[in-house]
């Protein structure tokens, strides 16, 4: 039986790849995807969702446009990683659909109300959406399964020196999503960072199928970017772990945690303050991913692409 979900993003190189993995996983029926503000801009994050859509072969999965800016703050983009388009590398064409006259929060809202089974929400960028549709929509609460989202760092951050970019996007809506009281899963950069795409995935995929030569292309310049600014031997492709978690979760490794966001205008913005050795009276509120098997992580992700278009 699949699991119905919805995924909320900012495409983004690895926003992008979870897409295609999502949309070629019988374990999952994507219902829609939602974007947001965070790797760039609103407009540009919706026209990658939708290209990407349309080249997995899907153009009939809606998409509707969520928050433009964070709850509270100025909009923080990356650029410097993705490129002044947001997946820089690839040729890509103007996708020929468009986005549903629906804000994210109230079209995820519905689709929530009219599947008949419970929704996981898998978030892949700032939490703003999924703040928002908790505020505005209580009633469909109970109707949502669980939420697992790319975020946060127990150690180091990737923005600053304690704090990973989605959560420092946006802290005020993380502080509402990991307190809302469902099951709420971290996907965060000590699991994702084990998750290094290089030259030789890139190699791999080239020239396979058409979604295959996409990545490929994507992690040219995604990879080309990171050692510059991280020197990592590779790149992580964040957002696909938390795809990958939902479709088979023996393949990252949770511990149960308390979590706090720090809200902040100090050093601290944006940073994931993970109990993990129990040390506080907190309450346990988060799963929080730290062991990736990445050979069998690979291996999905690198069948599942076969099987598009």
């Amino acid at each position: 039986m699949s699991i119905p979900v919805i995924i909320d993003c900012d495409p983004g190189h690895d926003d992008a790849i979870a897409l295609l993995l999502a949309v070629a996983s019988p374990e999952l029926e994507v219902l829609g995807v939602t974007t947001v503000a965070g790797n760039t801009t609103l407009d540009k994050t919706t026209r990658n969702a939708l290209t990407v859509l349309e080249l997995a072969g899907r153009p009939d999965i809606p998409v509707a446009a969520g928050a433009a800016a964070p709850l509270a703050r100025e909009l923080v983009i990356a650029e410097y990683i993705h490129g002044e388009s947001g997946l820089d590398g690839p040729v890509l064409p103007e996708p020929s659909g468009s986005p549903v006259h629906q804000s994210a929060p109230s079209f995820m809202a519905e689709l929530i109300r009219s599947s008949q089974k419970p929704v996981t929400l898998i978030p892949t960028g700032p939490l703003t959406n999924i703040a928002q549709l908790l505020r505005d929509h209580p009633d469909v609460i109970e109707r949502v399964r669980a939420i697992t989202f790319m975020g946060g760092a127990a150690e180091i951050g990737n923005i600053t020196p304690s704090a990973e970019f989605n959560i420092y996007v946006d802290p005020e809506a993380a502080d509402e999503v990991v307190n809302c009281g469902l099951p709420v899963t971290m996907i965060g950069l000590e699991v994702t960072h084990q998750a290094l795409f290089g030259d030789r995935e890139a190699d791999l995929l080239r020239g396979r199928n058409q979604s295959s030569q996409f990545v490929a292309e994507l992690l040219d310049f995604f990879v080309a970017r990171h050692p510059r600014t991280y020197a990592t031997p590779g790149a992580p492709v964040h957002d696909v772990v938390a795809v990958a978690h939902v479709i088979d979760p023996t393949l990252v490794t949770t511990e149960r945690c308390g979590v706090k966001i720090d809200t902040g205008d100090g050093l601290g913005r944006g940073r994931t303050v993970v109990d993990r050795w129990h040390v506080t009276d907190w309450d346990e509120n988060l799963d929080v991913g730290f062991g990736l098997d990445r050979d069998a992580f690979a291996r999905l992700l690198f069948e599942r692409l076969e099987t598009l278009p």
